[in-house]
């Protein structure tokens, strides 16, 4: 049974795609990956700046941990998690109850520092490209009028910008290919450059082993090139599987599918990084690479304008400004598919926030205030982001480690284990060096864990069970009680059914009709709630039927005992066509405790709670079950 009366007004949940809203897996690919290609505006010059002559070595390191550790990483996650949420998806199955919600709030606040920095540092970034400087007076008002044509690009929807993604990343890479060939053919061709690049790396280091360490040391400089892989795996529910009758050849298919972007996109990431470290590191003189030099923070650009000429640097410089701009794009799909299938849900964000555009919109207003709290300076968002990105890769590490553990996978879980150790110390180091992006972090997890508390407790008194079902003898039950008399009592079991022991139901019955002063001997029919998991929001209620000491029970299993109680018999109310009677005793603890008990565990000063919960629900003073408290 529906409760279609309370429920159609609530607004339409964010829907899973159908498949002429999905779209091939290579064109998802380009979706999440204008983030991650995005990074090679600045990346090559970050690893020059941090290791030197060394860049091409470190960088090499980047990519031998990316497709040794985090590709194998995340392509078990999208096996295991496959539809939208990712590491968090699978930590939230792995951890129940409050435990387990707390550690999901407590990682969408890293995840949304992590997708909204990188909505405004890439906004900012572009708009710093398009100015030619970071001090200008126009920086912020550039940067908002970025952001506010990204949200009008998600308002028209995914389809829009799933193509615009697509023509961006085609159009970046293809230009960037030229640059990076023909910088490669220049070191390939003309003598000098690997000589040049040999002498200093003996010059500044006294052996191969040297270099290595030092390598290993500047390595979590250059973790942000792993920036990609958890906006990968949350864009998966807009892959098209193949066609299949099958809904699980279907999702095997999409996962499939899934699993090669991910693995596509890092190898196409790895060539380039390591191709434009070497072009970078051999062609850039170091002085145009330090702050305030031609070439910082836009190493490729420079040598686009410095080998093929003004014209051709002039169209690369519009291609790296469009996709950084459009690079807070896979961050703002990522929100999407992680925010409005866990807060609403919980309880902790209106019914509302499962709709995409009023998130949209929600996102680029918090989007907005960011870039006038940091006046839109790349270099103060850009420790936060590290943090936000090493905090999701380490916690997918760390959730794939304790699946091959569980599933007794040796080998797998010993890889896992040490991809955790690789990520956590590069976490590590990027928290000692750059402390304020934890701090920054911290800011965005009370802000969540804030805006959860007080919509869990706003909506506390919210109709919950939206679907009921009732077995036969549930049925039976209640046609029963009706039946002759056209009247209902309903009495909620409050009581230890287990430890009573016999006859526990006659003595909570005789002790009901007692303090209700029910004389007569019309039947009651007990309702016993059990509180499974009060951390979920709502669930379906199925009502199974009973008899216990001769008294009929209807049980069921809930998240809370009051709005359980008001969705069962306004749905009762529905089935029988008899306003229910509800017959409570007063709780014997004080009042303050059992609403706070209520609010934490789903139970407590019941009686008070439902009434409330069916005032709101029923306006109509008529058909509204009537509360008794004896």
């Amino acid at each position: 049974m529906r409760l279609d009366a309370f429920t159609a007004q609530s607004p339409t949940p964010l829907r899973t795609p159908t498949r002429d809203s999905r779209h091939p897996w290579w064109q998802v690919l380009c979706l999440s990956g204008v983030d991650y290609f995005s990074t090679l505006g600045y990346q090559p010059g970050i690893a020059v700046a941090a290791a030197g002559a060394l860049a091409p070595v470190a960088t090499g390191i980047l990519v031998l941990v990316t497709l040794c550790g985090a590709v194998p990483v995340y392509r078990r996650i999208a096996r295991e998690s496959p539809d939208g949420l990712g590491s968090v998806g699978m930590l939230a199955r792995m951890v129940p109850g409050w435990k387990g919600k707390l550690l999901v709030l407590v990682l969408l606040g890293f995840a949304a520092c992590d997708f909204l920095i990188t909505i405004t540092l890439s906004a900012s970034d572009a708009s710093t490209h398009l100015l030619s400087s970071s001090s200008s007076p126009w920086l912020i008002p550039v940067t908002l009028s970025l952001l506010a044509l990204l949200a009008v690009v998600f308002f028209r929807g995914f389809t829009e910008a799933v193509r615009v993604s697509v023509v961006l990343v085609m159009v970046y890479l293809g230009l960037t290919t030229v640059v990076v060939a023909r910088g490669l053919w220049r070191i390939v061709t003309e003598d000098g450059h690997v000589a040049h690049w040999t002498t200093s790396l003996t010059a500044e280091h006294s052996s191969p082993w040297a270099m290595l360490a030092v390598s290993v040391i500047v390595f979590p400089k250059l973790a942000l090139g792993m920036s990609g892989f958890e906006t990968g795996v949350s864009v998966m529910p807009l892959i098209r599987p193949a066609d299949s009758t099958d809904p699980a050849m279907s999702r095997e298919s999409r996962i499939r599918r899934g699993r090669r972007l991910i693995l596509t996109s890092a190898v196409v990431m790895s060539v380039f990084l390591v191709a434009s470290s070497l072009c970078v590191t051999m062609l850039v003189p170091g002085e145009a690479l330090e702050e305030g030099g031609a070439a910082n923070g836009r190493a490729l650009a420079w040598l686009a304008h410095e080998e093929l000429g003004d014209p051709f640097g002039n169209v690369y410089d519009t291609a790296t400004i469009a996709i950084l701009w459009f690079a807070g794009a896979s961050a703002m799909a990522g929100l999407l598919a992680l925010i409005p299938k866990y807060l609403p849900a919980y309880g902790m964000a209106p019914e509302w926030a499962r709709r995409s555009r009023p998130m949209v919109l929600v996102l680029t207003v918090i989007a907005v205030a960011l870039v006038i709290l940091f006046r839109a300076d790349v270099d103060a968002q850009s420790a936060a982001y590290a943090t936000g990105v090493l905090v999701l890769l380490t916690s997918g590490a760390v959730a794939v480690a304790v699946s091959a553990k569980r599933a007794g996978q040796r080998r797998p879980h010993l890889l896992f284990v040490a991809v955790t150790a690789v990520l956590g110390y590069t976490l590590l180091a990027n928290v000692v060096e750059r402390p304020e992006g934890v701090r920054i972090a911290v800011w965005f997890i009370l802000g969540i864990l804030l805006v959860s508390a007080v919509s869990r407790t706003r909506r506390s008194l919210e109709l919950r069970g939206n679907e009921i079902r009732y077995d036969r003898a549930a049925e039976n039950i209640l046609r029963t009680a009706v039946a002759g008399t056209g009247e209902l009592r309903l009495a909620p079991f409050a009581g230890n059914r287990t430890a009573g022991g016999e006859g526990v139901y006659g003595r909570a019955e005789r002790r009901l009709r007692q303090v209700n002063r029910l004389v007569d001997d019309r039947p009651l029919v007990f309702l016993e709630i059990v509180v499974r998991d009060a951390s979920d929001f709502s669930r379906p209620l199925e009502v199974t039927g009973h008899s216990a000491d001769d008294v009929p029970v209807l049980r069921v299993s809930a998240t809370a005992v009051p709005n359980a109680i008001a969705a069962l018999a306004l749905d009762i109310r529905d089935f029988t066509g008899v306003v229910p009677d509800i017959y409570f005793s007063w709780e014997s603890a004080s009042p303050v405790r059992e609403m706070l008990q209520f609010l934490a565990v789903g139970r407590g000063e019941n009686a008070a709670v439902t009434r409330e919960i069916l005032r709101r629900a029923e306006p109509e003073a008529a058909r509204c079950p009537r509360v008794h408290v004896g």
